[in-house]
């Protein structure tokens, strides 16, 4: 979405607000499609002092799989983000300042990448999932398995001794 924010360049406290929707839902997100529901952006714009500050909030629920349970579940994500925008800019060192093209800034594309920025690599349905049992498949959230536990095979000798200690 290109915000026109010419009218506000030369005219200190005033500011433009925005609200709109962005699709995501063609994001490929690890093999997911997560955004299903669109992203609600919301935000405006101020001439601060004779600086235009931008400032914007974007969420919704994604549709996410626990990586440990494999679980379906609805997962919230929110990003907010603010940058300062020039008609020009002397130092290219700095990524906070957004450089207008013709009066114009595309907040879409910056929500847009904000926000895939902002998604989770790891998704998790609560932060003390157990996951499920590498050797039967049991959801360890529901119960507890009958698997008899692994041995780490550099601790195998270990193990025997304390058998037979055991059985003494």
């Amino acid at each position: 979405m290109l915000l026109n924010v010419q009218r506000i360049i030369n005219a200190p406290g005033e500011q433009i607000d925005f609200q709109f929707e962005l699709d995501l839902s063609d994001v490929d997100f690890g093999g997911l499609y997560p955004a299903q529901n669109p992203v609600v952006v919301t935000g405006d714009v101020r001439n601060t002092a004779g600086m235009l500050l931008l400032s914007f909030a974007a969420g919704t629920i994604l549709k996410s799989v626990c990586d440990r349970c494999l679980k379906a579940f609805d997962n919230p994500c929110s990003v907010r983000c603010d940058y300062a925008l020039a008609e020009r800019v002397e130092s290219e060192d700095s990524d906070d300042i957004i450089v207008l093209e013709d009066g114009c800034v595309d907040v879409g594309e910056l929500a847009r990448t904000a926000f895939i920025l902002e998604m989770d690599t790891k998704t998790l349905c609560s932060e003390d999932c157990m996951g499920i049992c590498p050797g039967c498949g049991v959801d360890l959230n529901q119960g507890s398995c009958t698997c008899k536990k692994q041995v780490d095979p550099r601790l195998a000798v270990l193990a025997r001794l304390l058998e037979k200690d055991s059985e003494k």
